[in-house]
């Protein structure tokens, strides 16, 4: 994008294409009310009050609308932004939105819209990257630290710490550039300073597999030999008949993947039955079922408990020894055996496959969103990881009583490592890229 276009009016659809109740347009920049006023009925505007009318295209109606204004600076952009609620049919928003372009707006590129609310300060990067976090949340929970995030917790902590850094070199700094009036600080008071500011961010990076795992999630394989209830117990964890369940052995050829929510997002993969087979396109499945337990985060390896472990069972024991499993006895409505370290099921009743979940929960992803006080994704935590050593090598150079000019190159690159983070320093590159992940309208 050129300079110039930075400052266009722009326009998109800021609700999902289909049909619904209400599909919105939303409008940006400085020719927002200017582009309304050629085709609104009613353009009498006042802050925080709908206007009821037709959009019209000269003498033809387009549709009847609800128009809601927004003065600059005071929207979610800092620019001057006009909604239009019309009818939520495909069509009739396209309409629009055409309408709109033709009265000379430009079609916004992805995240175009909360990029220019960064870039006009009314959020910073880690709350622009948030309001990604929202859109894109595949599970409640990630939703409502994603919100924290938005409200300004990460910048807060992230600030502080900056502060405290920046109050350490501000004293190096005025002992180097005054020494006539100051004293450079104390070799002990900087060592201190900085195990207390790295405590902090390490405090910070500590909540980084919850929040990767909240993000991104895991996945979870089904496996066992054929006819032991995977496919069954693959639909009663979905609440859904996604696999094709029979009493042949061997009806599952090729992997199947769902998502299930359990609080965080899961990846459920049913596999086929592993089992010596000269079917080659048995065989091919049983190598995709291998291949996906050795890629799972979770294993749950399924036997038939009216049989009890056999050779074949005891051979894919054999292969996911060394993975995260849980060992699941199917059909236990025809037995009574019971083990401490085996979670009983019937996929077929449904008995036992609650508490499977809450096992599973509990084994992989025992994450309490109200515990966690902010989410951080790869970027930040390479830029917390970054600050960090910075630190680390300015503590040890002060450990050694190194020049105090030299400790403050680190303690420099530490605060602009930070810097990044909320997007006080920051490449077109990187906030192309990040924004790159946005949906067009938002």
């Amino acid at each position: 994008m050129n300079i110039l276009e930075e400052f266009d009016t722009i326009a998109a659809i800021a609700t999902p294409y289909g049909t619904g109740g209400v599909g919105v347009i939303r409008i940006s920049g400085a020719q927002a009310f200017e582009i309304i006023e050629k085709i609104f009925t009613n353009p009498h505007f006042e802050p925080r009050k709908f206007n009821h009318g037709w959009i019209k295209d000269g003498e033809i109606k387009i549709d009847e609308v609800l128009v809601l204004p927004f003065f600059a600076p005071n929207s979610y952009t800092g620019e001057h932004v006009v909604e239009i609620q019309c009818h939520g049919g495909i069509n009739i928003v396209k309409n629009i939105l055409n309408l709109v372009l033709k009265n000379g707006a430009r079609m916004a590129e992805k995240g175009e819209f909360t990029k220019r609310a960064f870039l006009n300060k009314r959020m910073d990067l880690s709350q622009a990257e948030a309001v990604a976090d929202i859109i894109h949340a595949a599970t409640a929970n990630f939703a409502k630290v994603s919100v924290k995030n938005l409200s300004g917790v990460l910048k807060e902590k992230i600030n502080d710490i900056r502060n405290d850094i920046f109050e350490v070199l501000s004293r190096i700094t005025a002992g180097i550039d005054f020494p006539e009036d100051v004293n450079e600080p104390e070799y002990s008071y900087l060592i201190e300073r900085f195990e207390n500011i790295t405590s902090q961010i390490n405090s910070v990076l500590s909540d980084a597999n919850a929040s990767n795992i909240m993000r991104q999630g895991i996945s979870v394989a089904i496996v066992g030999k054929p006819n032991v209830g995977k496919s069954s117990l693959f639909n009663s964890l979905l609440s859904l008949d996604r696999a094709i369940v029979t009493d042949i052995a061997g009806t599952t050829r090729d992997v199947l993947k769902e998502t299930l929510d359990l609080g965080v997002p899961v990846t459920l993969i049913d596999t086929a039955g592993i089992r010596e087979s000269q079917d080659r396109v048995e065989e091919i499945g049983v190598e995709y079922s291998k291949q996906s337990l050795n890629e799972a985060d979770v294993v749950l390896f399924v036997y038939d408990v009216s049989q009890g472990i056999q050779a074949e069972d005891k051979e894919i024991l054999d292969l996911i020894q060394d993975k995260n499993y849980i060992k699941i006895a199917n059909k236990c409505d025809l037995s009574i055996e019971r083990k401490e370290d085996v979670v009983y099921i019937s996929a077929l009743t449904g008995e036992g496959v609650e508490d499977l979940k809450k096992t599973l929960t509990k084994k992989v992803c025992d994450i309490e969103p109200e515990n966690l006080e902010f989410v951080t994704n790869s970027r930040q935590q390479v830029c917390l990881n970054r600050a960090k050593t910075a630190l680390e090598q300015a503590l040890l150079a002060a450990q050694v009583r190194e020049l105090q000019d030299l400790i403050s190159i680190d303690v420099k690159s530490a605060i602009l490592a930070l810097d990044e983070i909320t997007g006080e320093l920051i490449t077109d590159d990187i906030l192309d890229n990040i924004f790159d992940h946005f949906c067009i309208g938002k």
